[in-house]
């Protein structure tokens, strides 16, 4: 964990997000330098379960290390299964860490008690962090927002009671739920948390830039940042925020040509790691992010959403490059 904290001095995290952040994508980012990645949100209850979608989203390669996995669930007991099957169950790698989901604002988890939700129950939130720390060999970390809602910030009182029940690191979404992803993020209510704790504290919610990352880590007072939705067809990214805080220097967007290279590569990952048709099913969602800001973005995006084959987005790519060059 020492190492971890070290590198957060300059690089950001890649935040889970369910659905983008799997390892075709953490694979990247990590090139690109990110600090460390998390795998997207894994239920604990469909993993003891033997889930087969589940059990598939722990896998970690060794281009991703180091790379945590984070679980959610409403009840003690099947974090601590969960927490004990990661450990000595993984796939691949395995985690340097157990994130907890408190943060998760969609109705599909926070509507069942988990995610955000538990922000609502924090002596519920207590016993499933203990369960983890209990069952892991690995550090345990919690990601979580402000509050519920404005009339029920909790932050700080939680962070404590998180810090309490044995969780070696917070990340907190500078955000409560009713909130969702709307601006603007509130920097003083995560430095409040930063200052209540001992323990290491990363911040997140709308880094766009180095700027922004530098800003964020100067108002809080945290130990690192966490990106999320500024990455969509972004790993490059990462680069960019590390050469703003170890340098000052700004990275321009990547020319056209690797723009579209790391856009093939990106899906060929995905067709390797899912095959070819779930992989390009997958890659209809991710490939329209890489043609933002360039010529003829809007034709592209419409496009690239009705490719079937790699060969189709390979042709896509070519003619990007002889409009946008």
């Amino acid at each position: 964990m020492i190492e971890i904290i070290e590198r957060l001095k300059k690089r950001a995290i890649l935040a889970p997000m369910a659905g983008y952040t799997d390892t075709a994508f953490r694979t990247l980012c990590m090139e690109y330098g990110a600090a460390y990645c998390v795998t997207e949100m894994v239920s604990a209850k469909g993993l003891v379960q033997g889930n087969h979608t589940a059990r598939g989203l722990l896998a970690i390669t060794p281009q991703e290390a180091p790379c945590a996995v984070q679980l959610f669930s409403d009840e003690p007991k099947s974090m601590e299964e969960a927490a004990a099957f990661v450990c000595e169950q993984h796939v691949g790698v395995k985690p340097f860490m157990i994130d907890i989901n408190c943060g998760c604002p969609a109705r599909k988890v926070a509507g069942h008690g988990s995610g955000a939700a538990l922000m609502k129950t924090p002596e519920l939130a207590v016993e499933i962090c203990a369960a983890a720390v209990r069952a892991a060999d690995v550090p345990v970390s919690v990601k979580f927002r402000l509050g519920w809602d404005d009339g029920s910030r909790n932050a700080v009182e939680f962070a404590n009671r998180m810090e309490a029940a044995g969780a070696s690191l917070l990340t907190v979404h500078g955000r409560t739920r009713a909130q969702m992803y709307a601006s603007p993020v509130d920097l003083a209510g995560i430095a409040a948390v930063k200052q209540t704790v001992k323990i290491p504290v990363i911040a997140n919610g709308d880094v766009v830039d180095g700027l922004s990352a530098k800003r964020m880590l100067e108002e809080t007072g945290c130990d690192g940042v966490m990106v999320g939705r500024s990455a969509f067809g972004r790993p490059w990214f990462f680069a960019q925020i590390a050469a703003y805080l170890e340098r000052g220097e700004v990275l321009p967007e990547p020319e056209p040509r690797e723009r579209t290279a790391t856009m093939l590569r990106h899906v060929r990952l995905l067709c390797a790691n899912e095959g070819d048709a779930l992989g390009m099913r997958q890659a209809r969602k991710i490939t329209a992010h890489y043609f933002k800001g360039l010529h003829g973005a809007a034709e592209f995006r419409s496009r690239a959403v009705r490719v079937n084959t790699l060969a189709e987005l390979e042709e896509l790519a070519a003619e990007v490059l002889l409009v946008a060059c």
